[in-house]
């Protein structure tokens, strides 16, 4: 798979845009400002491919990511921004949602990431995205971002709190990552890969 030929296919701001190419669709879930674009920028080697917002919550569209023909990454709008306008909020609710339930290629989506902050642990919004995802049935593995902002026996604590969450099965892959660093890059593509049968 070649990661040069990655290209934004469409941010999508209405379900009827949502693209219906027949190839394996990766979910990237989380709260707003959790490291969903570096997490994008890092696993393609690219430095501002998916732009990091300096105002979180500011992304309320659904940006199709065609990695070299063989999968879209989809980089859902960041959830949980408290300072968002009620109607922005809404918004963000029905695309969303509609990504999951109202998609009629709902079958290509073989994956979502959800994000979780190593630091901050699962926010109430985390959690209800975690007990969704169980209750739809749909495969998902956590991304421990900004690891690198632990120490050894913090991270040590924070993951094993993560592993023993009672809103993630146990047989959940649970993977500490660093954009700053790259950690865990390799065992993230190795799980992606993995679901989309590459």
């Amino acid at each position: 798979m070649n990661l040069q030929n990655t290209k934004l296919f469409i941010s999508a701001g209405e379900i009827r845009q949502f693209p219906s190419h027949p190839i394996p669709q990766i979910a990237l879930s989380g709260r707003s400002n959790v490291g969903k674009s570096s997490l994008v920028n890092t696993l393609l080697g690219r430095k501002a491919l998916a732009r990091v917002s300096g105002a979180p919550g500011k992304t309320i569209t659904i940006n199709f990511y065609d990695v070299d023909g063989k999968l879209f990454l989809v980089d859902l709008p960041g959830y949980g921004f408290a300072k968002r306008a009620p109607a922005d909020k809404a918004k963000w609710s029905a695309l969303t949602d509609g990504y999951f339930t109202g998609n009629k290629n709902i079958d290509r989506l073989v994956l979502v990431l959800q994000l979780i902050d190593l630091k901050v642990g699962p926010t109430k919004d985390d959690e209800m995205m975690l007990q969704y995802l169980t209750a739809a049935g749909l495969p998902f593995a956590v991304v421990a971002t900004k690891a690198d902002k632990l120490n050894k026996t913090e991270r040590e604590a924070a993951l094993a709190r993560l592993a023993s969450h009672p809103d993630i099965p146990t047989d959940t892959p649970v993977i500490p990552f660093s954009s700053l660093k790259g950690e865990g890059k390799e065992e993230v593509w190795r799980i992606i890969r993995h679901a989309a049968k590459l």
